[in-house]
């Protein structure tokens, strides 16, 4: 029987089968000599030991089409990811923290803003322009007046995606407009500090219609980058490739040297100054980590 695992808990992985359902499952011994490890998302065929309990063995992976580290899934399509346009205001060096992560593990990446009916016109036309010009699909929604749902639904038709994004800003609440048997707990905004309180404790796939998934990530505050190498961040930040061929030496960083064509296209308003300046300040973070 094949099926895709939607979790993984202590040692048991949770199997969904077209038309069938879910399994209970334990991978077999093969998979510990291997040293490999069973990962939510992984396309498996299990043997049912129990169809009336549901239950099974997990008995073969499936090659797998990538696998993320952060969070720990495999054959992912894409990734949501979601950010409140205010209450609380977006965080941006988190946003371009998280892309980066995604453009290094070769992941598309659409950016949703919820909450965009307590924006103005123009204020939403900001938060655009920020991003716009990276060339990422960017949707304005509100999971309190259904805006911009359907466009969701469509984005993630036939496709596994990860929903991902800081505690508070919806995520929860997104999923059980998609997926309302899911049960999920909405969490709410602490009235001290604004920010929010984590309900999500393990990564889930959820099974939306044929072919199409959804998983939900727990809620991050932050994003190490101490995998990246200094040299090989500005690959990673896509609005540079535009320029970055044209710059006076080929191994520019587009920080102090002469002749750089993405410090001039930054100049210029051609690249963003919020995502320029946390390039620089994710450049500088991970120089003075290399020193220790």
């Amino acid at each position: 029987m094949k099926g895709k695992i939607i979790k993984g808990v202590a040692g048991f992985y949770y199997v969904y089968a077209e038309g069938l359902g879910v399994y209970e499952c334990k991978a077999k011994g093969i998979f510990r000599h291997q040293n490999k490890k069973p990962l939510v998302g992984d396309n498996v065929e299990f043997d049912i030991l129990d169809n009336k309990e549901k239950l099974g063995n997990v008995s073969k992976l499936f090659p797998r089409k990538n696998e993320l580290i952060r969070p720990a899934v495999a054959n992912i399509d894409q990734a949501l990811i979601l950010f409140a346009a205010m209450d609380p205001e977006p965080n941006f060096k988190l946003l371009d923290r998280f892309l980066i992560t995604m453009e290094k593990q070769q992941v598309n990446t659409i950016i949703c803003f919820n909450k965009t009916d307590l924006l103005e016109e123009e204020q939403l036309e900001q938060l655009r322009r920020a991003y716009v010009i990276c060339d990422y699909p960017i949707l304005h929604i509100s999971i309190k007046t259904g805006e911009g749902l359907l466009e969701i639904d469509k984005l993630l038709q036939g496709k596994t995606t990860v929903l991902a994004g800081p505690s508070g800003v919806g995520k929860s609440s997104l999923l059980n407009m998609l997926k309302p048997d899911a049960n999920m707990e909405t969490g709410c905004i602490s009235e001290k500090n604004r920010r929010g309180k984590h309900t999500t404790r393990h990564s889930e796939l959820f099974h939306l219609k044929e072919n199409t998934y959804i998983m939900d990530t727990p809620g991050f505050t932050s994003l190490y980058v101490d995998e990246f190498d200094k040299s090989d961040l500005k690959d990673y930040f896509i609005e540079f490739r535009e320029y970055q061929d044209r710059c006076r030496f080929k191994d520019c960083v587009h920080i102090n040297e002469p002749g750089c064509m993405v410090k001039q296209a930054f100049i210029e308003g051609k690249i963003s100054k919020i995502r320029y300046e946390d390039y620089m300040e994710i450049y500088n973070e991970i120089k003075d980590n290399k020193k220790y």
